[in-house]
């Protein structure tokens, strides 16, 4: 199978331009986060795969099979959105097996599918509970469980764990990642939250105004951004000025960084470090001068923050690397050129 291919989408509501000129090729069996802030285009981009909106322009391919002017129903796509809309009157295994029923199998088929979908979500047995005496979690997986009733050859999921506690939610990443690898399923996720995309996906796609702004692996996201959007978005960097001095060495905040390459035409550029790479020394010796305004312990880091040429730089350390320094203190701060991304501004 070929799996899933967005040629040209745009989405047009009046003269808002929801969703502009997307392009992108999913592989079969990849578990693809549509990752940006809110109003980015990737819900809407989302209901245009499973048929809810339908595009301005463009194609969507499944299987090598045009689906754009497909109805939803036709598509064989599993959804679970973020109101879950379980029905509340049912049981566990009459939510899961509601579709299978309305496409004529028999209660046979319909028992047997039920429990293989209880085994695959962790929750054997429960089929005659009602719903309402389910936890946040347990509701969680069988609306995953319903949407894997029919096998479907797309899963689409948007915002699925926004409404569980943070514990849960990361515990329900992994469980839904160690799933889809099981099942091998092509499977969506929109959301808005970095960590999530970083924990369960083979490509994140990160979205700007209605536009692709990077799609790669999250290591790639991570540590090559692809501008000051996409470095900015994920995670926390420090975003700063580089220029050539006249002896065409990159210079940041006034200190000559060596072995950094600047991008050629003379073009302003800026480079994003991670506070991770960020090193803290004593004063001179070719670092740059700053003092320090404020150290947060976070237990497993500690954050110290320091302004430099009206800059705030963070450096972050384990509490076995902890830096001796304190408020007021002046520090030299170093930024291996290795860890250092140049953007064009």
């Amino acid at each position: 199978m070929s799996g899933l291919s967005l040629n040209d989408i745009t989405k047009e509501f009046g003269d808002f331009k929801a969703v502009d000129n997307v392009a992108l090729n999913v592989p079969h069996g990849t578990f693809v986060c549509l990752l940006g802030p809110s109003g980015c285009g990737k819900t809407t981009l989302l209901r245009m795969i499973a048929g809810l909106e339908e595009p301005t322009s463009g194609r969507i391919v499944i299987d090598d099979e045009d689906i754009t002017a497909v109805p939803t129903h036709k598509r064989n796509l599993g959804m679970v959105f973020q109101s879950l809309a379980l029905f509340p009157h049912l049981s566990v295994g009459d939510n899961i097996a509601y579709s299978l029923r309305i496409r004529g199998a028999s209660k046979q088929d319909q028992q047997k599918r039920v429990d293989e979908l209880l085994k695959l979500i962790h929750l054997p047995g429960f089929a005659d509970r009602p719903v309402a005496k389910l936890s946040g979690g347990q509701r969680q997986r069988v609306a995953i469980a319903r949407a894997l009733a029919l096998s479907p050859r797309l899963f689409l999921l948007d915002e699925p764990m926004s409404a569980l506690d943070a514990k849960l939610r990361e515990s329900m990443q992994v469980e839904l990642r160690q799933l889809q690898q099981k099942l091998g399923i092509t499977t969506i996720v929109v959301t808005h939250d970095q960590r999530e995309a970083m924990t369960m996906a083979d490509l994140v796609v990160v979205m700007g105004e209605g536009r692709i702004r990077q799609a790669a692996a999250p290591v790639e996201i991570y540590r090559k951004p692809a501008d000051a959007f996409v470095a900015d978005f994920i995670g926390s960097t420090n975003l700063l000025p580089v220029s050539a001095d006249s002896a065409g060495r990159a210079t940041v905040l006034g200190s000559a960084i060596s072995g950094l390459t600047l991008p050629s035409g003379g073009s302003k550029a800026s480079i994003s470090v991670r506070p991770e790479d960020v090193h803290l020394t004593a004063p001179g010796n070719g670092a740059i001068d700053g003092t320090v305004t404020f150290v947060r312990d976070l237990g497993g880091t500690i954050e110290t923050f320091v302004e430099a040429g009206g800059k705030t730089i963070i450096a972050v350390a384990t509490p076995r690397e902890r830096p001796e320094v304190k408020v007021g203190q002046s520090v030299g701060i170093v930024l291996p050129p290795e860890s250092c991304v140049v953007l064009k501004s």
